[in-house]
C-alpha cells in the first residue's frame, strides 16, 4: 500500500549494532575521475564546514509530524535514498514508526503493547519534488513491511539499494530470535529484494545473497565503470570490518568477487578485512579525483563524530581519517539533555544537489524505548551539507 514480526524494541538493535541506473534510471557515470592539483587522491580534501541542512531534516520534519494522513511515517532510521531518472526519489527505510502524531510532539504506544501506532521493520518513503508518501505491505488497517519476515521469529531490516535496470534492487539482512531475553537475536542471512518503481508495495523476486562468510553486504552499494561495487560489514560488537565486493553490470544477481590482500576471488571465504572503525552502515562516493567513506567513528563506543576517509579506487585503501561533523544530539551534553540518546549510522547522498556540497544523514536514537512516544523527534533522520574546499 502507498502511504511484522512480533513486536522488537526499536532501540535494541540500533542500539546494540552502534554500540559493539540504466533503462528508467539513467546511466551512471564511467568517467575518470579528474586530478586535483596539489593533493593526492589518498587525502581528505579541507572540510570547509559542516552544517545542519534545513531543508530535508525539514521535510522530514513537516511529513512526520502531518495527520492529515494517518498510515504514514512518523519517524524511522536508515535513510538510504535511491535517485530515479524520473525526478523521484526512493528513502529506504528500517524500523519505522506510522500513524498519528499528538499536539504535544508524542505519540501512543505501538499496538503490540498496547497502543495505536503501527509498527513496521521497514518501508519507503518517495520523494516527488517536496512530496513524500510511504509505501508498506498490507493495509492501512494492518500494515506489514515491505520485506516481509519468514515467520515471527525473523524480521528484516534495510540496507543500501540501487537502480538497476527498470527496477529497484534491495538489499535486506535478515535477523533472527534464538531465546527469550533481549539480546538473544543475531543477523542470520542476506537477501535481495527487486521493486518496480510504478507498484514499490511488493518485491517482484527475492534472491539470497552470499551470506557464508559472515559478512552483511549490505552497508552501501556503488557504481563505477563497469562494476557494481557492494560494501559490507563483518560485525564484532565493538569492532567491526569494511568489506568489498563487487559484480560485473547493474544487478546484484550476476556472479560476484570479493576483495582479497592482492586482488579478487569468487570465493567468499576470501574476502579480506580492509579496515576497521567503520559503522554498520556507511557509504563510498566519488568525489573529484578521490573516493571518499563516510561513517560513524565506531572506534569509540556511541561516538558522535562523523568521519571521512579516502581512496584512490573504489576498493581502498582508506586513508586520512578526517573529522566531519560532530552530532549535537548525543548524551547529556548534546541538544536533547539526555544521556540515553545517541546517533548512528551516517552515510551520504551524493546526488542531491547542494553546489558541491555533500549531503550527509545520521540517524537519532535512545536507549529508553518509551522516550521514543515521549518525543517523535528523536527517531528521525537528520541531513548535514558538508563543503571541502577546491
Amino acid at each position: 500500500m502507498v502511504r511484522r514480526p512480533g513486536r522488537r524494541s526499536v532501540l535494541s538493535g540500533a542500539a546494540a549494532l552502534a554500540i559493539g541506473g540504466l533503462g528508467a534510471f539513467g546511466p551512471p557515470s564511467t568517467a575518470a575521475p579528474a586530478a586535483t592539483e596539489g593533493r593526492s587522491c589518498a587525502e581528505v580534501p579541507e572540510v570547509v564546514s559542516a552544517t545542519p541542512d534545513a531543508e530535508l531534516t525539514g521535510l522530514f520534519t513537516t511529513y512526520g509530524n502531518d495527520n492529515s494522513e494517518l498510515d504514514d511515517w512518523t519517524g524511522a532510521d536508515g535513510t538510504y535514498s535511491v535517485p530515479l531518472r524520473d525526478g523521484r526519489v526512493f528513502w529506504v527505510f528500517s524500523d519505522t514508526f506510522l500513524g498519528r502524531v499528538d499536539a504535544d510532539g508524542g505519540r501512543s504506544p505501538v499496538t503490540d503493547e498496547g497502543g495505536t501506532t503501527p509498527f513496521i521493520n521497514n518501508s519507503f518513503v518517495i520523494q516527488d519534488g517536496d512530496q513524500l508518501s510511504t509505501v508498506y505491505r498490507g493495509s492501512a488497517d494492518d500494515p506489514e513491511p515491505l520485506m516481509p519476515p519468514v515467520d515471527g521469529s525473523h524480521w528484516f531490516w534495510a540496507g543500501d539499494a540501487h537502480a538497476s535496470g527498470n527496477v529497484i534492487e534491495a538489499t535486506y539482512q535478515e535477523y533472527e530470535r534464538f531465546g527469550p531475553g533481549a539480546w538473544d537475536w543475531r543477523w542470520n542471512r542476506n537477501v535481495l529484494a527487486r521493486y518496480s518503481p510504478e507498484h514499490p508495495d511488493e518485491p517482484l523476486s527475492v534472491h539470497d545473497l552470499p551470506s557464508a562468510a559472515g559478512v552483511s553486504w549490505a552497508s552501501a552499494i556503488r557504481r563505477v565503470g563497469p562494476y557494481t561495487y557492494v560494501y559490507g560489514v563483518e560485525d564484532h560488537g565493538s569492532v567491526k570490518y569494511l568489506h568489498v565486493a563487487r559484480v560485473r553490470g547493474t544487478s546484484l544477481l550476476g556472479p560476484w568477487e570479493y576483495r582479497t590482500a592482492d586482488g579478487w576471488s569468487r570465493d567468499e571465504a576470501d574476502s579480506v578485512r580492509v579496515m576497521d572503525g567503520v559503522a554498520n552502515e556507511y557509504s563510498v562516493s566519488r568525489h573529484g579525483d578521490q573516493y571518499l567513506l563516510v561513517t560513524h567513528d565506531t572506534t569509540v563506543p556511541l561516538n558522535p563524530e562523523i568521519v571521512a576517509y579516502a581512496s584512490c579506487t573504489p576498493y581502498g585503501p582508506f586513508t586520512d581519517k578526517t573529522l566531519l561533523y560532530t552530532t549535537p544530539e548525543t548524551g547529556a551534553a548534546g541538544s536533547y539533555g539526555d544521556p540515553n540518546v545517541f546517533t548512528y549510522n551516517a552515510h551520504a547522498h551524493p546526488h542531491i544537489d547542494r553546489d558541491g556540497g555533500l549531503v550527509v544523514s545520521y540517524n537519532v536514537n535512545t536507549f529508553v524505548n518509551t522516550d521514543h512516544y515521549e518525543d517523535v523527534t528523536i527517531y528521525r533522520p537528520r541531513f548535514v551539507t558538508v563543503r571541502f574546499a577546491d
